[in-house]
């Protein structure tokens, strides 16, 4: 907690902490709920974090913020100091309401309304601790299969995890994408890292999207990352459904898009995975 304490006087914020509790945030940072004399705040905690960590994760909540389309919590201040970086943010606390998931589902359609030009993004990210490197791409399918399943077929190679068949099956699998996915589709904004854990309530029972890895790029890679672990109700999709119709091949493509993120935890967390991603190679390569 002495490290709490001192992080939060390189706030700027002039109240002194009242009351500090440890709280369940991950299992990538430590994280802490402090209370002050008038408000309450979460803060963030990693004492060795990658390079520009924490103003990365700011950057991607700034994005999603400026769409006006869903609530993201507002961020205070940061530091990517190493051995003291933290990131603080507004305190978000409520109750589910039966308008909860009509929100969240309405409001990601929204969201996805919002359009670049461009597939990727300006800079490099982190999905979890791994790093996730990127580009602006005008074509999809090149930005999906060069800088998303190769930066993971990179990442596996190394950790011994993706190798003979396995590996042979994936690189048949990037050969064929331009057979496999659409690419003419729109750049949307993405949270980019959306399962069950990364969004919660708020006041009134306002849904919130927390820890993204932002990215512009098709739609349907996130909708499918929402199903692969679950943590999103069917009024979700059928709120999602009714403000942004979801397109008839989702069916053909969703374990294409599960694909990437089975590779990170594969990369992240070992075998576990493996069965997951060779039965998704055997179906497409």
């Amino acid at each position: 907690m002495c490290l709490v304490n001192k992080l939060f006087e390189q706030t700027g914020i002039e109240e002194a902490i009242q009351q500090i509790q440890s709280v369940s945030g991950g299992s990538i940072n430590d994280s802490y709920w402090i209370q002050t004399a008038s408000q309450q705040y979460f803060m963030k905690v990693h004492t060795d974090s990658p390079q520009d960590f924490f103003h990365i994760e700011k950057t991607g909540l700034d994005q999603i913020r400026s769409t006006k389309t869903i609530h993201v919590p507002e961020v205070i201040n940061y530091s990517d100091e190493q051995g003291e970086a933290y990131l603080l943010m507004e305190w978000v606390e409520g109750k589910q309401t039966s308008k909860t998931d009509v929100m969240l589902g309405r409001n990601l359609a929204l969201m996805h309304q919002q359009t670049n030009s461009k597939h990727g993004f300006y800079s490099d990210t982190y999905i979890g601790t791994l790093p996730q490197t990127n580009a602006m791409c005008a074509s999809w399918v090149d930005y999906y299969r060069d800088f998303r399943l190769k930066n993971q077929l990179e990442l596996g190679i190394q950790t011994k995890r993706i190798h003979g068949v396995r590996r042979e099956k994936l690189e048949r699998l990037m050969e064929r994408l331009d057979e496999l996915l659409p690419n003419d589709v729109s750049a949307s904004y993405l949270h980019g890292d959306l399962w069950g854990g990364n969004w919660l309530v708020g006041p009134k029972g306002v849904p919130y999207l927390i820890d993204p890895s932002f990215l512009y790029g098709h739609r349907l890679f996130e909708l499918a990352f929402t199903e692969l672990f679950g943590g999103f109700s069917q009024t979700f999709y059928n709120e999602y459904n009714e403000v942004y119709p979801i397109d008839s091949y989702y069916k053909d493509i969703k374990e294409i898009y599960q694909l990437y993120y089975l590779l990170v935890h594969l990369n992240l967390f070992g075998e576990m995975y493996g069965a997951s991603v060779d039965r998704i190679l055997n179906r497409y390569s």
